[in-house]
């Protein structure tokens, strides 16, 4: 199986930043995307952005010129830093990561994989 360990977040005042990190491991032979979503009790999961293993980049459009997605591929992690908070950014950022990695059979087998979600709190 893949495993996402997110890190960073927290308390931050309005107009400050904040960092995000999401590392995959496992037996990956591949990370197609990774990115960052928001879910609100009830609702489906909102992109806030991504990013491929080629560099293609989606941002939710009320964070463009403030958050910047980049990953690492060699270290299976992206990043999300967040500048210029609101306080409507505060929310749980879960991680996600697909591609495909070696199952316990040792066959090629695709994962969609989710964070345990990671709590970023912008006061006003």
């Amino acid at each position: 199986q893949v495993q996402l360990v997110e890190s960073g977040g927290g308390l931050v005042q309005a107009g400050g930043s904040v960092s995000l990190a999401c590392s995959a491991s496992g037996r990956i032979i591949t990370i197609n995307e990774m990115g960052w979503y928001l879910q609100a009790p009830g609702k489906e999961r909102e992109l806030v952005a991504t990013i491929t293993n080629t560099g293609k980049i989606n941002y939710k459009d009320s964070v463009k010129g403030r958050f910047t997605i980049s990953s690492d591929n060699a270290k299976n992690t992206v990043y999300l830093q967040m500048n210029s908070l609101k306080p409507e950014d505060t929310d749980v950022y879960y991680c996600n990561a697909y591609g495909i990695f070696t199952n316990s059979g040792n066959f090629p087998e695709v994962f969609d994989q989710w964070g345990q979600g990671t709590q970023v709190t912008v006061s006003s």
